[in-house]
């Protein structure tokens, strides 16, 4: 039987339309940035910002503050050798204090004086806020990753030997970020002397900005700043598993949630009742916080973690415009809660806050200082470069790329001279 040339003609351009529909389909179904359902106008995003400060675009939709985190950044520091004949017989011994973000600072601190004098440096003890409050360093953190860390940078020992006495320990005061002119001429004479120095870190003001030049300590600092401290085994799984609850409570914004640094007890103090030099608050309440997450775009289902340990009846204000906010308290497995909620210092608290800050999608400090400055650190280091820093917003609505920490934006923090 004869074909008609018609036939096969029209059969070919079926079949064209067929294949030309289903790609289309295809791109629809992939490409998301193509089209706006149902029946929008195609959405423009404004990147320059966000590729500027190493934040990738928007990752869930168009109109939300979602961000993909930045590129992990890779150590860029260089690992010092010390050689057996430069090592000294003496000690360098000190405590952790007041809490994670502190313990950071002081572990950088003793390294970098116990590597300038050649001394031992001896594991530290942890103090509480309260007399008497004291834990083994490896009750918080990870001994055997913290002395691997350091070798061949300095000789480290568990335990103070048992003949430095006060005769023979002198008890200096430090400066955080201590410079090796300040061991020169205040540390060094007295080491020299007594054989062996007990360090006080102090802290005169919140300094984690990059060092404009380039300093012989700098390597030793960012090793013993990012590279010593890991949370031991037990609370490493109870940061992991409170975390694993938020995001399974999360699943609308793809297993994504925000941390905030806010606590009752340091926003009834003093210094949050004042502005600070430069005329700007230091200290979000509550209510403040839900309006600025609101007004940045954060929708009302959004998951919110904060450091407040048990439930206070000042986060209702913002529980009342995300629903989903959350403390320790209410995500800890029950049968951690006597050990880390109940025990008589609040460290563990501290620190599971510390771990959780660093490892959210997003960041919020309701109180600016030494946690906010150190927890960005950190998240600059892991490329979690979402740090949102509030304000009061005048009008209904504000991008939240404009509230991106100075850290980030202008690259000041000292991360930026270990991680390139």
């Amino acid at each position: 039987m004869a074909v008609d040339p018609r036939q096969i003609l029209a059969g070919f351009l079926t079949m064209t339309m067929f294949v030309m529909i289903g790609n289309m389909i295809k791109r629809d179904h992939f490409d998301d940035t193509r089209f706006d359902f149902p029946f929008t106008k195609p959405t423009v995003h404004d990147t320059n910002k966000a590729s500027k400060y190493g934040l990738a675009s928007v990752a869930k939709g168009a109109d939300e503050p979602w961000k993909e985190d930045g590129l992990t950044l890779k150590p860029c520091w260089q690992k010092p050798v010390l050689e057996e004949a430069d090592e000294s017989q003496g000690y360098v011994t000190f405590s952790l204090t007041n809490g994670p973000e502190y313990h950071v600072s002081q572990i950088s601190d003793a390294v970098v004086v116990a590597r300038y004098l050649q001394a031992t440096l001896v594991i530290p003890d942890i103090r509480g806020s309260n007399t008497g409050d004291k834990r083994n360093f490896e009750d918080i953190y990870d001994v055997d990753k913290f002395i691997a860390s350091l070798d061949g940078v300095v000789k480290v020992v568990k335990s103070q030997p048992t003949g430095l006495s006060s005769r023979n320990l002198g008890v200096v005061k430090v400066p955080n970020r201590v410079t090796e002119e300040h061991i020169s001429d205040n540390i060094e004479p007295i080491f020299r002397s007594k054989g062996n120095v007990r360090l006080v870190t102090y802290f005169p003001s919140v300094n984690m900005k990059k060092n404009k030049e380039t300093t012989n300590t700098d390597s030793i600092a960012c090793l013993a700043t990012f590279g010593t401290l890991e949370p031991q085994m037990e609370v490493r799984e109870v940061v992991d598993s409170i975390i694993d609850r938020l995001k399974t409570v999360s699943r609308k914004s793809n297993g994504q949630f925000v941390a905030i640094d806010l606590r009752v007890d340091l926003l009834e103090k003093k210094s949050c009742h004042k502005n600070g030099d430069s005329g700007s608050k230091s200290c979000y309440g509550p209510q403040e916080i839900a309006l600025f997450l609101k007004k940045i775009g954060f929708e009302a289902d959004t998951t919110v973690y904060v450091t407040q340990t048990k439930w206070h009846s000042s986060l209702d204000a913002l529980k009342d415009f995300f629903p989903k906010t959350y403390t320790k308290d209410s995500t800890m497995p029950m049968e951690k809660k006597d050990q880390f909620l109940n025990s008589d210092t609040s460290e563990y608290e501290k620190v599971i806050d510390y771990y959780i800050c660093s490892e959210s999608d997003v960041y919020i400090p309701a109180i600016s200082g030494l946690f906010y400055a150190n927890v960005a650190g950190m998240r600059i280091a892991s490329g979690r470069t979402q740090i949102l820093v509030p304000e009061n917003i005048a009008g209904s609505s504000a991008p939240s790329e404009d509230f991106i920490s100075h850290y980030v934006t202008k690259k000041n923090h000292f991360a930026y001279s270990c991680f390139c």
